[in-house]
């Protein structure tokens, strides 16, 4: 992925830890993407990917701009 920097908030860090994600399995995921589509509910982008430990998740998150994103949630898929 080509972005520079992704915003952690107060609010994006908690939600991926109530699903047992943390910033740096986002981040892994997000990196080594596979498919990249935008969500037919939210209209937000969804990156599939791995984590260095094999866990597969689903990165939810919004483009800024060019260079940043926005973290919404993980899940594991």
């Amino acid at each position: 992925m080509p972005y520079e920097t992704i915003i952690w908030t107060d609010a994006n860090v908690p939600h991926l830890a109530a699903h047992g994600v943390t910033q740096d399995e986002f981040e892994q995921a997000l990196v080594s993407a596979v498919a990249i589509e935008q969500s037919r509910s939210s209209d937000r982008m969804v990156a599939f990917g791995y984590t260095t430990t094999g866990r597969r998740l689903a990165c939810v998150y919004e483009i800024v701009d060019e260079l940043t994103i926005h973290p919404i949630t993980a899940y594991e898929v």
